[in-house]
């Protein structure tokens, strides 16, 4: 495979006051609540990579220690990018982040995912080598099915009930690890409350089962481990056979 170079690079010096501030409120909103509702894989990630309310994350220092701790690393894109880059990238163990945060006004509500949601929500799992493992292998099935439309639905759904909006069984309970509601103050406290549906974890469920971008998730699927991530994807890899042959 060739491999990809977007040439492109974090101005830090660019970001501007509202960019600090910005990072500062969504950081400490988050953090004053995560502690209690976020998966101990998720805060231990965020410690390790050294994120903090002072300061926007630098992707050159982001990246020496995801490269000590796995591996990984962050490679800028401008923002959403097509299927065939994105899993590209993640086959290659580097994480598509943009630089761009969200304004002031923008706090509660963002239609493309900025930086926050990309380094804030994403970044730290990067320190999990199961949930590495997983991305990583799932962009290998992904690559090998981008030709089918349905075959890129249903991995477009597992990915969105799993990295986005994923919840553990954690030892301590009930825990969030999807970038999408470790992301949102709202949804943090939501995705764990008695209103929405919780589900075990089933691949051939998850890929039959639409979601919805617009609002929160009505249903959640919770896994027991990110290893048991890691070992459904012969599963999905099987059911996207089976798909192929019918079409």
């Amino acid at each position: 495979m060739t491999t990809l170079s977007f040439n492109m690079r974090q101005d830090y010096a660019n970001y501007t006051a509202e960019d600090h501030q910005v990072w500062q409120l969504l950081f400490d909103r988050q953090m004053m609540q995560l502690p209690s509702l976020a998966s101990r894989a998720y805060l231990e990630g965020i410690a390790a990579i050294g994120f903090t309310r002072e300061r926007i994350p630098n992707y050159e220092e982001t990246n020496k220690h995801l490269m000590n701790i796995t591996g990984w690393s962050v490679e800028v894109v401008k923002g959403l990018i097509p299927n065939k880059e994105f899993f590209e990238l993640l086959l290659t163990k580097r994480f598509p982040a943009s630089t761009w945060l969200r304004k002031l006004a923008q706090l509660d509500y963002l239609e493309e995912p900025d930086m926050f949601h990309d380094t804030f929500g994403h970044i730290p799992m990067l320190t999990n080598h199961d949930f590495c493992g997983f991305l990583k292998e799932l962009s290998r099935i992904a690559l090998r099915f981008l030709d089918s439309e349905v075959g890129v639905e249903m991995i477009a759904r597992l990915y969105w009930y799993t990295v986005e909006f994923g919840l553990i069984q954690d030892p301590e309970g009930l825990k969030i690890y999807g970038a999408g509601i470790i992301s949102s103050s709202g949804e943090s406290v939501y995705s764990l409350s008695d209103k929405p549906q919780k589900a075990p974890f089933d691949v051939l469920t998850i890929v039959n089962t639409p979601y919805i971008r617009d609002k929160f998730q009505e249903k959640y699927f919770v896994i027991n481990s990110y290893r048991e991530l890691y070992e459904s994807l012969p599963i999905l890899e099987k059911i996207l056979e089976q798909e192929l042959m019918q079409a």
